[in-house]
């Protein structure tokens, strides 16, 4: 009789990064997922925005500055922490197609850019994160899959049962395991979940009485995203170093305080959050 973990057990192996290739032109899986990403959420953002009363093209026009600042921002965070690596071959720099890019520089460079979309816009910055903070979580949790491909963002050697198995020239220096955490599945699969809060809450929303207030989405995912980075980090051995802390997690406890203070601030003080236009002129507010 089979036992209950080896029932479970499953061994993920990469096929490669490649996905197709005809002589100078090569299709990558990292490139494919991200793109995507872009176009479901895209879509996703598009017809939550119908759903509440708010003009989809808003959304598709945000959706090209979003995209526009954060690959590079994305980029240029994995490039800052990792500089040692492309000190000695800047052209790297721009290889974004064989990886390296950092979620939350591109939520950093994303916020900027939807921060200058909204403020000329004269719309509610946090009426348009509510909108796409469930499309971010979903975009991330096909994103993950890239890492999967180019085996990278790995964990600890683990025995388990589920299992990830590196070859050897990916591998970290002196480590001669062959199998290790599939981080990249537990962020994936944590990122549906709260996925799966968030929708649950905007559909709720849309039919119970008192309405959630704007911005409750985004802390939402600010606390949901970030509860899950910190202990799944934890596991793996290619974080992103500033001395001896783990700047994923650190960024990550960051938006969960904020995330939390936002709450309070809307529910238990009972005051709209800052805004990058007034109450009045808000075009998207409901």
């Amino acid at each position: 009789m089979l036992s209950d973990l080896s029932v479970l057990a499953v061994e993920f192996k990469s096929p490669g990064p490649i996905l197709v290739e005809w002589g100078p032109l090569v299709l990558r899986w990292y490139g494919l997922l991200i793109a995507s990403a872009v176009l479901i959420g895209v879509t996703l953002a598009q017809r939550l925005a119908a759903k509440r009363q708010v003009d989809p093209d808003v959304l598709s026009d945000l959706a090209v500055w979003l995209v526009l600042a954060a690959i590079p921002s994305a980029r240029l965070y994995y490039v800052v922490f990792q500089w040692q690596e492309y000190a000695a071959n800047p052209a790297k720099i721009i290889a974004i197609w064989e990886g390296g890019i950092a979620i939350h520089g591109a939520i950093l460079g994303g916020v900027l850019a939807a921060l200058i979309f909204a403020r000329l816009k004269q719309v509610s910055f946090w009426q348009l994160a509510d909108l796409v903070a469930p499309s971010l979580i979903l975009g991330q949790a096909i994103g993950r899959w890239g890492n999967f491909f180019n085996s990278e963002a790995f964990g600890a050697p683990t025995d388990l049962p589920w299992k990830l198995y590196i070859p050897p020239e990916r591998r970290p220096f002196g480590v001669d395991a062959a199998y290790y955490h599939p981080t990249f599945l537990y962020e994936s699969l944590w990122n549906l979940a709260v996925f799966g809060v968030l929708m649950t809450l905007f559909f709720r929303d849309l039919k119970g009485k008192p309405r959630l207030k704007v911005g409750t989405l985004a802390l939402v995912y600010l606390i949901g995203y970030g509860l899950g980075r910190v202990w799944i980090e934890g596991l793996r051995t290619d974080s992103l170093m500033l001395g001896g802390l783990r700047v994923a997690q650190l960024v990550s406890l960051g938006t969960i305080v904020l995330g939390v203070i936002g709450l309070v601030w809307l529910y238990r003080f009972r005051r709209p959050l800052p805004d990058v236009v007034s109450p009045r002129d808000r075009e998207l507010s409901r």
